[in-house]
């Protein structure tokens, strides 16, 4: 029976559950939203996991108040998570990698009609429950969203909002646009990491499934636009511009831009296209960097290609369960990325996106919880029905004002 969704209910016990706020990232959302609640921000939520000790232990830490109702389920165990997203309205996890994690609650969630955020930046695995979970989440009103923390929102919301503003001003949309990553200070978490590891482990011996990560369109099934910007090598925008190199996350960045402009009817055409890049700087010495950039690129591929290396680099390099910087570092961090853009005539324009925290913590968490409090209170289902959405084509300039307001973005159109 359809039930279009989980609507404002005062019988269900809370709004939002956060499911797995024992680890490092889901305490960092637990503190913001603990913050939002004490400021009015006018929900309920629990927090849920597999320990109720360990719950406890991380309410108490963050001082909330000991009424937070504490919510237990294992990731492996569907009909507990079934129980789970029955009594709210809506699911933020931060339990990946969601190859291995995440498809029990995200299928739960679809057959329950309960909303449903995550970090999730694996395309293998997101085109895999696109297929699945598309058919049940309309018929139950689900929105489930994946990439909500800095793998893609940024990203995604960048590229609206730069394709917005062409819009009024020139009346058409860009037909290009070129995301480039000016300067990051902080790291990816631990937990990127680890996703970017399990897809690549998903893919060893297996062609088809390397074809589908090469493909910037795999998340769009049913559509394949044209070959897209090449974003390997050393490259310089303009002659005299800056140079640049591949950036790890283009991968999944670029396909949740492609799924928004296909959700949402191709507003900015068919023969879009976009890329990503980290810039390295201008004249001989950007040069080099770019190169040096591209080369380790490529050899990091092929050790990462190697399952023993993959393993090593799981022991040694990522961060352990519970660890992470500390909020010094993590409040020491920003970002500054670079959007221009060109229509199909050649009139240009160009926007600038900041975030005033480390990218893989700080600004992921808050982004991850303001998608959350977005989807549950600013987008009505005539808008964004149920089904499965990125970021951008769900919440769109409603999610960019609330970063702008809560979570420390500047969205900025360069004159």
């Amino acid at each position: 029976m359809c039930d279009h969704g989980r609507m404002h209910n005062p019988a269900l016990p809370v709004d939002v559950v956060l499911f797995g706020a024992t680890g490092f990232t889901g305490r960092l959302v637990a503190e913001v939203l603990l913050a939002r609640a004490q400021a009015g921000a006018g929900f309920r939520w629990a927090l849920a996991g597999r320990s109720a000790e360990r719950l406890a232990a991380v309410r108490q830490a963050i001082g909330a108040p000991a009424t937070l109702p504490l919510l237990t389920a294992d990731a492996t165990d569907p009909a507990a998570l079934a129980s789970l997203v029955r009594q709210t309205r809506l699911v933020i996890t931060t339990v990946g990698p969601y190859t291995r994690h995440g498809t029990a609650l995200a299928t739960a969630c679809a057959e329950a009609g309960t909303d449903y955020v995550d970090l999730c930046g694996e395309p293998l695995w997101m085109a895999q429950m696109i297929r699945k979970l598309q058919a049940p989440a309309a018929t139950s009103g689900a929105r489930i969203v994946f990439s909500c923390g800095f793998d893609s929102v940024p990203f995604d919301l960048g590229v609206l909002f730069l394709q917005t503003e062409a819009q009024q001003r020139f009346g058409q949309p860009l037909q290009r646009v070129q995301g480039r990553v000016q300067r990051l200070r902080g790291g990816l978490s631990g937990g990127t990491a680890a996703s970017m590891l399990a897809t690549l482990e998903a893919i060893d011996g297996n062609p088809a499934a390397a074809r589908l990560l090469a493909d910037p369109f795999a998340l769009t099934p049913g559509w394949h636009g044209p070959v897209q910007p090449d974003g390997g090598g050393a490259h310089q925008d303009r002659p005299g511009g800056a140079w640049s190199g591949p950036f790890v996350m283009a991968m999944i960045n670029t396909k949740n831009v492609h799924r928004s402009n296909a959700l949402r009817g191709h507003p900015w055409g068919r023969d879009f296209a976009y890329d990503e890049r980290l810039v390295t700087g201008r004249g001989l010495g950007g040069r080099v960097a770019a190169e040096l950039l591209a080369g380790g690129t490529r050899l990091q591929n092929l050790a990462l290609a190697w399952s023993p290396a993959r393993a090593l680099i799981g022991r040694l390099a990522l961060p352990q369960p519970g660890q992470g910087p500390s909020r010094r570092q993590r409040e020491a961090g920003s970002y500054d990325l670079l959007f221009t853009g060109q229509t199909v005539d050649g009139r240009s324009l160009a926007a600038t996106v900041h975030g005033d925290r480390d990218p893989g913590y700080g600004s992921t968490s808050r982004m991850l919880a303001e998608a959350a409090l977005c989807l549950l209170q600013d987008v009505p289902r005539q808008a964004t029905p149920g089904g499965v959405w990125t970021p951008g084509a769900a919440m769109g300039l409603a999610l960019l004002r609330r970063l702008q307001a809560h979570a420390g973005l500047r969205f900025v159109l360069k004159d």
